[in-house]
């Protein structure tokens, strides 16, 4: 046996304690002091497990900072009377006892009673009967969430395991979409104006297709963030189309009536916000599928229709035979036309051809008697004539014609031209007003 000193040195006798013999001691030191107790309180953190055990906490309803873990297993919550729930007050019975895996002193409830709701959920429905009577969660509000985005944008914290969660069915689901994530707080006082702040960012930056607000579970005070007025109006207000995925199914909080679409979880937000791309190429592949069998039918069906039109048209031989018939009746009449006025034409030539050499004799004669007598006017009319009689032309030196006396002065040069020649004159003496006759 070793000896086990302390803090002053003295030696202390005694075997030392093992952790479990000592949590076992404390357990029954508990249980003998306190039997079997009552405790009212609120509930917070209620889950059941798939054993049928319930695991849930306690604490006070009159905000004092005071919890207990609490432990109820399946043979008495089957006798529950009602579904518990967080934010409800409740009455239970039970014992004492440490958790010996973690050194946790929890209650083992064996009976509850309700008391009434707890003063956190309280709030939570007043302010959800408020927000409701103002319009906030109309299904006329809601908007089509888009079924093929290109971004997705993530508003949550980049260290809660939603952000994981959602990253990875996105990747899975969807490869080919873009995340865009808005850091924000998830918990705690400042994660209000926190989460305000990232759905401002997002509104205003206009870049994703969709939002996906998310956080995993936790207690109505856990998730009490997205139960805030402010985050309510702020989710309602996005112009963006939200879907959020606040806590486990279970949950359901403020933020999720306001969204255009609710989730159960964060996974399921990511579900909602995106296709999966083998489900969308197999449509696809159908699309194409059914488009070219529609494609094949109308081609039959256009061919079906040419084949009925050859079979009422026939050979195009045989619509040209009447055509053929009628152009060479036609023909034939055409050429007796054209017999006819050939015939008429050259009757009436004939005609012309007799009358044409009496016609030119008699215009000869007339042509020739008119020309004997302008050329007898003409020969009457010569110069030479007038000349030939015994008179003379008189020009000045600069040719011009001299028809009066007047224009005369001595020694001035004319000439004269004769029927047979012609003379150069002087002038020695003009004397006005002879005249001469022709008879000398």
């Amino acid at each position: 046996m070793s000896l086990i000193r302390d803090e002053a040195g003295d030696a202390a006798v005694g075997r030392p304690w093992s952790v479990a013999d000592l949590l076992l001691a404390v357990s029954d030191a508990v249980q003998a002091r306190l039997g079997s107790i009552a405790v009212q309180g609120e509930i917070s953190g209620f889950s059941r497990a798939a054993s049928g055990h319930c695991y849930f906490s306690l604490k006070d309803a009159d905000g004092q900072a005071a919890l207990i873990r609490c432990a109820m297993f399946r043979r008495a919550a089957a006798m529950l009377p009602f579904a518990a729930a967080d934010g409800q007050k409740v009455l239970v019975r039970g014992r004492l006892s440490v958790y010996e895996a973690r050194g946790e002193l929890q209650l083992v409830v064996e009976a509850m009673q309700r008391l009434g709701e707890g003063s956190l959920y309280e709030l939570f429905v007043r302010l959800r009967a408020r927000l409701q009577a103002q319009g906030l969660f109309d299904a006329q509000h809601k908007r089509p969430i888009p079924r093929h985005p290109r971004t997705v944008g993530v508003i949550t914290s980049p260290d809660a395991a939603a952000w994981h969660d959602v990253m990875t069915a996105i990747a899975r689901r969807a490869p080919h979409v873009r995340i865009v994530l808005y850091p924000t707080l998830v918990q705690g006082p400042q994660a209000p104006a926190s989460l305000v702040a990232a759905l401002a960012l997002a509104g205003s930056r206009s870049e994703v297709d969709s939002l996906i607000l998310c956080r995993g579970g936790g207690s109505l005070e856990d998730l009490w963030a997205f139960n805030d007025e402010q985050v309510v109006r702020a989710v309602a207000a996005s112009p963006i189309a939200l879907v959020c995925g606040v806590g486990h199914e279970t949950d359901v909080s403020l933020a999720d009536l306001a969204a255009d679409l609710r989730a159960p979880t964060p996974t399921a937000a990511a579900e909602l916000c995106t296709p999966v791309r083998a489900d969308e190429l197999q449509r696809l592949e159908q699309f194409e599928q059914r488009a070219r069998h529609a494609a094949g039918r109308r081609l039959d069906q256009h061919a079906q229709h040419l084949d009925r039109l050859a079979v009422r048209l026939g050979r195009p031989a045989r619509a040209l035979v009447p055509q053929a018939h009628r152009l060479a009746q036609w023909e034939t009449r055409l050429h007796a036309c054209l017999d006819r006025e050939w015939q008429v034409r050259r009757m009436h030539i004939d005609a012309l051809d007799r009358r044409v050499p009496t016609a030119a004799l008699q215009a000869v004669d007339r042509r020739r008697q008119a020309l004997q007598a302008l050329a007898g006017r003409m020969q009457a009319l010569n110069p030479q004539r007038v000349l030939a009689r015994g008179y003379a032309w008189l020009a000045d030196a600069d040719g011009r014609a001299v028809t009066s006396a007047k224009g005369l002065v001595p020694g001035m040069r004319l000439s004269a031209r004769l029927h047979d020649g012609q003379a150069d004159l002087a002038v020695e003496r003009v004397r006005a007003g002879m005249t001469t006759s022709d008879d000398g």
